[in-house]
């Protein structure tokens, strides 16, 4: 190590622990012989290796919607996603940014019986927001009010294998399972389930958790604002959190070059440069689990004949989509909803490509040659999803098929479209698991079954990759599975899509999960201001 090195780490060091000034620090490093570019990185990287407390964090969302509520049995979207994960909720366990799950609220998890029952301890001298002691019991009580017979909870779905779950004493819980499952601790990571305050065997559904932040104000579908708890077993990073919904991307832009927020999500990929050249400015771009989805209902005319599912896909030039729509960001699905960056991931034959011969043929054999079809779209769904759905009419043309895009508002999207017109835009943000994203979205009985598919084979095969010990054998249930929804299913996974947006260089933070845009939903209590 020569002198000038040996003494720029002294200098990293001193900038860590806030004892040199970024002029200064420049001006020892261009004296060194380093360029202005390298200086700044190289001061920015320094100055966020250690996390700060204090400052008001403000974000711009592209999610929100007036209906929202703090019962975790209705979250859909993004804004409610971190509300479980690092805000008001804790859940039992975390995912970390290598995909691994971790203990959170619980302070070990133990599997026995070949996994098929899973001990769970918790942390000891944990409080809710409002002095009520944690027990095991308010998990039992959480985990009975999303699987009860009258839940409309999405997170029953992942808990179907559940068969009983018990308090052995003030911090243990067990659960017994109908099948193994050596994923079952994952599953406890998803955002609908924040361990909630149990009373009198009812669940208090007003914020009142055992995270980080504390619940200080709330207008649904405009903003919601956060203290920090200061009781909290794990605390956040700021002082206050701001969230504002802005639904539409070039509000949500200039909101961020306006200096109204500190972080905007979903950003505008067309005006992408206007935010890559903005000062102060670090472009949030990870390669994830995230894909844009439009899913047709099987059981609707004409989506429930294979020959126009089928067909549809072909007619459909994906590569052009993330070329015009995601601008390279991303790439081309093929109707698997499993990242190819996730354990068992496949990429099933025939790769769907841009077809209209094979389109047309498809459609001539159901006979319903000059198709008419109309799908439903909105900013909600995606950034660009409109754009999309009008690229995707002009390229269907030339197999025939006439697509009338439907352009649907921004707020209640996800409770007046989703799932119930028979064609829309989507968008899922992934899971950490295989067998969570082909639960929640795929399985037969699942509440976000977007397709209303059910086809028998997947869902025999669902449950025994689920239960599998042997990883070869798993791997080619999981491959059987991402076939049969590439060949028969209704989805159409239009493009694998980086979570890509804005965020201030004043903000410091470690590595990124990519299980999930926010940073897995952490941001808001990992992150700091530098």
């Amino acid at each position: 190590m020569t002198e000038f090195e040996y003494k720029l780490e002294l200098a990293k060091k001193a900038v860590t622990k806030g004892k040199l000034s970024r002029r200064d620090f420049t001006k020892f490093a261009l004296a060194g012989g380093l360029s202005l570019t390298v200086a700044d990185s190289l001061f920015i990287r320094a100055a966020r290796a250690e996390a700060k407390q204090g400052g008001h964090f403000r974000v711009g969302l592209g999610h929100g919607a007036t209906t929202d509520t703090f019962d975790p049995a209705t979250w859909a979207h993004g804004m409610n996603f971190a509300w479980g994960k690092g805000l008001t909720g804790a859940p039992l366990v975390r995912i970390d940014q290598k995909g691994g799950v971790v203990p959170y609220l619980a302070d070990s998890f133990e599997p026995s019986d070949g996994a098929k029952k899973w001990v769970f301890k918790i942390k000891k001298g944990v409080t809710f927001h409002n002095g009520k002691a944690l027990t095991a019991d308010d998990v039992v009580g959480t985990v009975n009010y999303h699987t009860g017979p009258d839940s409309k909870s999405p997170g029953k779905a992942y808990l179907a294998n559940v068969s009983a779950v018990k308090a052995d004493g003030a911090d243990t819980v067990v659960f017994e399972l109908k099948g193994a499952d050596a994923d079952f601790p994952y599953n406890l990571s998803n955002y609908q389930f924040p361990i909630l305050s149990i009373v009198d065997g009812k669940p208090d559904l007003s914020g009142n958790g055992a995270g980080p932040y504390v619940l200080d104000g709330f207008e649904p579908g405009v903003k919601v604002h956060f203290k920090r708890n200061p009781n909290a077993f794990a605390p956040g990073n700021f002082d206050e959190v701001t969230q504002l919904s802005i639904q539409d991307p070039a509000a949500r832009t200039n909101a961020y070059l306006a200096g109204e927020v500190d972080f905007a999500d979903k950003a505008d990929l067309k005006t992408i440069d206007m935010l890559k050249s903005a000062p102060d400015t670090e472009l949030y771009n990870v390669s994830g689990y995230q894909y844009y989805n439009a899913p047709m209902l099987v059981d609707t005319a004409p989506f429930d004949k294979l020959e126009v599912r089928q067909a549809l896909k072909w007619a459909i030039n994906r590569q052009e989509l993330v070329d015009k729509v995601l601008f390279g960001y991303g790439k081309p699905g093929n109707d698997s909803p499993i990242a190819s960056a996730m354990k068992f991931a496949t990429n099933p034959e025939p790769v769907y490509t841009y077809d209209p011969d094979k389109a047309k043929s498809l459609l001539k054999k159901a006979g319903m040659e000059n198709l008419k079809v109309s799908i439903s779209a909105a900013d909600a769904a995606f950034a660009g999803s409109v754009d999309t759905a009008l690229l995707m009419a002009e390229q269907a043309k030339a197999a025939g098929v006439t697509i009338d895009v439907v352009r649907e508002p921004n707020d209640g999207y996800w409770d007046n479209v989703w799932i119930k017109k028979p064609w829309c835009h989507c968008y899922w943000g992934g899971r950490p698991t295989a067998d969570a994203m082909l639960t929640v979205s795929l399985a037969a009985d699942a509440a976000w079954n977007d397709t209303r598919w059910k086809n028998p084979r997947f869902n025999e095969l669902l449950p025994q990759a689920r239960a599998e010990t042997d990883e070869a054998k798993r791997a080619a249930m999981y491959a059987e599975m991402q076939q049969l929804i590439h060949d028969d299913g209704g989805q159409v996974v239009l493009m694998f899509a980086n979570y890509v947006g804005a965020m201030s260089t004043k903000i410091g933070h470690g590595d990124f999960n990519s299980d999930n845009d926010h940073d897995g939903g952490y941001m808001y209590d990992r992150w700091w201001f530098v």
